[in-house]
């Protein structure tokens, strides 16, 4: 059961990845590698508020999964429409101080002048878009909730894949450059934006029993807030720490910074991939200890650890045997610097999928059953350890391959507090306290 529930949700990732490894990859093949450099370096800012809409997904699906689990079902419905008038209010509270400053933190992580005017193009244009990245998080939220993870997986596979042809179309047939990457993501995430919203509340609406609540509550909000604060801190802080580290790589230059804005993607359709599993394990979590069945929650990371570890294995396999080819997909014509800087990235850090991915899957309950100090301990701790040894090891003679190493480093640690987090916890008997 849970096998059918977290398939769709590993491909409907799969596919949202696509969004900016389409970009990525049409920027460094038609336009060349500064624009590749442009887009990775204008990504790792987009994550902050990747990090808040991704926060108001896990928070509205924890508490609606936990009604839904309980049978509560105009609670359900009141959950649904508190968290999208919350989130539309959290939304446009960004959107102001997002394009007003967005050139300031550009200048702020050392983005070289050869890549500046692009990078703060395509991170303005993205920022316009930020609605439909905070109601589509929160619309598969409430799918993953109501146990339905294959029709966001629809939507998305549909306007990813299309996202592909309009990026081609904007840049090979139009000549827009780096800016037509980024009104392609646009138009496509807003119509799978509204399909995915319409078809939600279409579900709502089909749900006939408890009838209908008021439109918010603050008592509710409170209980989406305490998931999702610390989510959105926790995401957020991932993020700062990720745009310390790209400040650190943009002292090596552009040729470090294409290979690594190259690298990460592929590596952040693993880790992204896996975070989505996760979410489906949380929303797995809470509505067993919704429905007084905390006992199958043990049986629940079992199965989530042998999905993990399976998906993984291939992974690392492709991109230790492959990522010279894996890389060339997003460079023309890649200098040797380049080069060598993406492919020693994933020889370092690939291995570690087998780690990380354990802590994900624990991550996951944890977060279902609202443990959320001891979710952010295990998380805080990887990326205090990964920030602080890339700026370290960056120093010594490894250079930028002393930033790769800090990757493996702070998710070992943090997996072995996850892991001993979930171990200490008796789930047959305690989760529902918790």
């Amino acid at each position: 059961m849970l096998w059918q529930f977290c398939l769709p949700l590993f491909g409907s990732i799969i596919f949202q990845q696509l969004y900016n490894i389409a970009d990525s990859l049409v920027a460094g093949k038609f336009v060349g590698e500064n624009a590749l450099a442009a887009v990775g370096n204008s990504y790792e800012i987009t994550l902050i508020f990747i990090a808040f809409a991704f926060g108001c997904n896990i928070g509205c699906s924890v508490i609606v999964s936990t009604y839904y689990g309980a049978r509560r079902y105009k609670d359900v419905k009141t959950a649904v429409s508190t968290a999208m008038i919350a989130s539309g209010v959290l939304c446009a509270a960004l959107m102001l101080p997002g394009l007003v400053l967005c050139g300031r933190l550009l200048r702020l992580i050392r983005t070289p002048e050869a890549v500046f005017a692009d990078s703060r193009l395509y991170l303005r244009i993205y920022i316009l878009g930020l609605p439909f990245v905070f109601f589509y998080n929160i619309a598969t939220g409430i799918f993953s909730a109501l146990g339905d993870s294959r029709t966001p997986f629809l939507f998305l596979a549909a306007s990813s894949s299309a996202n592909i042809l309009m990026d081609i179309w904007f840049v090979a047939g139009f000549g827009m450059g780096v800016a037509g990457v980024a009104w392609a993501t646009f138009l496509c995430q807003g119509v799978s934006c509204i399909l995915a919203v319409f078809f939600v509340l279409r579900r709502l609406f089909s749900i006939e029993q408890g009838g209908w609540g008021p439109l918010f509550s603050w008592k509710i909000c409170g209980r989406i807030a305490k998931v999702a604060v610390p989510s959105i801190l926790q995401q957020s802080f991932i993020s700062v720490g990720n745009i310390l580290i790209q400040s650190v790589i943009n002292g090596f230059g552009p040729g470090v910074m294409a290979g690594y804005s190259a690298a990460i993607k592929l590596n952040n359709l693993v880790i992204t991939s896996f975070t989505t599993l996760g979410n489906g394990i949380s929303n797995y979590t809470a509505q067993n200890i919704g429905a007084g069945k905390s006992e199958r929650i043990a049986a629940g990371f079992k199965a989530g650890l042998k999905m993990v570890w399976l998906i993984s294995l291939p992974l690392v396999v492709l991109y230790l045997a492959a990522g010279k080819y894996l890389l060339l997909f997003f460079m023309k014509e890649p200098s040797a610097e380049a080069m060598h800087a993406g492919l020693l990235f994933l020889r370092i850090v690939s291995p570690f999928y087998f780690v990380v991915s354990a802590k994900l899957v624990a991550d996951g309950i944890l977060r279902g059953a609202s443990m959320m100090n001891r979710f952010m301990a295990a998380t805080f701790t990887d990326l205090i350890l990964r920030v602080v040894l890339a700026f370290l090891l960056s120093k010594t003679s490894l250079g930028a391959t002393g930033i790769w190493c800090a990757w493996p480093i702070g998710w070992t640690v943090a997996t072995g507090m996850s892991l001993l987090f979930y171990r200490r916890e008796s789930w047959g008997k305690s989760a529902n306290a918790a």
